[in-house]
């Protein structure tokens, strides 16, 4: 490619960096089969002064669930798994048991796509836990998930009628891994998947090669460079690979070569594609989930990828299949890099395909016919336990009219999300399609999808933040006045923290 001859990945991480600090940042590009170019900054670990290179051991956290869902489609094209049977039909170890008798099985397919109707948070207690109650202190044997479970994992809503991204699906995959396979979730990792592509440097255990070469985590607060306690999570095939970037460049080269590199294959290319495909999308215009990937639309161009967030580290792969293209990004030490680092990462990969985000906001006339039928507020269809998503987006989101714009706000105690965003018409013949400009926060554009019913009003909002679903709900119903009852007090607790602080 043209653009890709003259790019300059150290001058790209440079800006990275200016925007957002790291102690350690490694980005690798992936392109005919190999790791193309890469750039390590920083340390590994401060103390030593041991620098951030090729095969340094990192924590790639949530990517371990791509790993797993390759794994359960190995076992399909085996004919040992069905995606669409019930989960319960391959699970021995523990069961999953619905909250309601008439709620329909939660399938394979649910649990690879997050819409099996499980929680986020297992036990309410686990909110006042590091890692909500799923990991333990580093060495410290972790108990079995049958015993972390009490021998049954309870599913709170229908199956299929909602996504909620959790650890607890993901895991209990890797349970049907290991009591399909008849081996433990680490070594059926290592016999088909990390020694087929060459990860020799990978694993789901703290072994001792791996412990050897791990870098430390760090997390940079207001106090400044903070040192991350390591623990181990219960939660493993949803959460605990050690790779390195060496390691993650042949995975995202099988990713993209159809599931194989030059030594050896995991997958059949037509069931990666089937992985890439949509398989939730809960509205057309929203690109949904894969199995086990999520999937993004640059500019007419598929990505497909997935974030890590572990306490100390991030990471980030993002694929661009057509295109040839894949980018990894990994730190061990960072402030929100939850937010930041995925949207650097899609930011390099727009520039490395030549897809450009150039939406011009004024480009589509506004509607304002429809602008009473799409004001109102949109509850959250999710559980109470579902605690990261209803911390960030509260119990729904509120459209509404400011200054002769529409607006969509979150009703939620954070001010940023109640002051809300300007929806900007995103279609010329679509009214309801719209997106939401983030780039003064430096992310990627959110787009924003009204759903009508055959009367041609409109009963539902969709997020492509995930493939997220909010239900229009009545007016009388409108929960705003306990949000702005939450936002007093945050501000007020705010203050006198702040007030405290002079004092001292």
């Amino acid at each position: 490619m043209a653009r890709r001859s003259a790019f300059d990945l150290e001058a790209s991480v440079d800006q990275i960096l200016s925007r957002s600090p790291a102690v350690g940042l490694a980005v690798g590009i992936v392109e005919n089969g190999r790791l193309q170019d890469f750039h390590g900054h920083g340390f590994a670990d401060i103390e030593s002064g041991t620098p951030i290179t090729e095969d340094t051991v990192l924590r790639i956290a949530s990517i371990t669930k791509t790993f797993t869902a390759i794994a359960v489609m190995q076992l399909r094209e085996q004919g040992l798994v069905d995606l669409d049977a019930p989960a319960n039909d391959y699970l021995r170890a523990y069961q999953l048991v619905p909250a309601q008798p008439w709620f329909r099985p939660a399938t394979v397919r649910h649990l690879l796509t997050h819409t099996a109707g499980l929680p986020e948070l297992y036990r309410f207690r686990g909110l006042f836990s590091p890692d909500f109650g799923e990991s333990f202190i580093a060495g410290q044997p972790l108990p079995s998930l049958a015993k972390f479970y009490g021998g049954s994992l309870v599913v709170h809503a229908e199956p299929g009628t909602r996504f909620v991204y959790n650890n607890h699906g993901p895991s209990t995959l890797g349970q049907l891994v290991e009591d399909v396979s008849g081996e433990p979730l680490h070594q059926y990792f290592r016999e088909n998947i990390f020694e087929p592509l060459g990860m020799l440097e990978s694993n789901l255990l703290r072994s001792e090669r791996v412990r050897s070469r791990l870098a430390t985590g760090y997390e940079i607060r207001s106090r400044g460079v903070e040192l991350v306690a390591e623990r181990d999570m219960v939660t493993a095939g949803a959460a605990s690979i050690y790779s390195t970037p060496r390691d993650m460049a042949r995975y995202v080269a099988a990713l993209l070569g159809g599931g194989a590199v030059e030594d050896g294959s995991i997958l059949k290319p037509e069931t990666l594609a089937e992985m890439f495909r949509p398989q939730y999308q809960p509205d057309p215009r929203i690109p949904g989930m894969g199995l086990g990937f999520f999937r993004k639309d640059l500019s007419g161009h598929l990505a497909v990828g997935h974030q890590g967030t572990h306490p100390g580290f991030h990471s980030q792969i993002l694929v661009v299949p057509d295109d040839g293209i894949g980018v990894m990004a990994f730190t061990n030490g960072a402030r929100q890099a939850d937010f930041w680092l995925p949207a650097e990462v899609t930011r390099l990969v727009r520039e490395l395909i030549g897809a450009t985000d150039d939406f011009d906001a004024g480009a589509y006339p506004p509607r304002p016919e429809i602008w009473n039928d799409l004001c109102g507020w949109y509850r959250l269809s999710a559980q109470p336990t579902d605690v990261r998503l209803r911390g960030m987006l509260g119990v729904g989101a509120e459209v509404i009219l400011r200054g002769g714009r529409l607006m969509l706000r979150f009703l939620t105690p954070i001010p940023e999300l109640y002051r809300g965003f300007p929806l900007e018409p995103a279609d010329r013949d679509d009214p309801y399609l719209y997106r939401i400009d983030l780039s003064d926060s430096g992310l990627e554009p959110m787009k924003v999808v009204f759903g009508t019913d055959p009367e041609g009003l409109t009963t539902d909002l969709y997020i492509d933040l995930m493939p997220l679903r909010l239900s229009k709900q009545p007016a009388a119903s409108n929960p705003r006045r306990w949000v702005l009852g939450g936002l007093g007090v945050l501000v007020a607790s705010s203050a006198a923290v702040g007030l405290d602080r002079r004092r001292r």
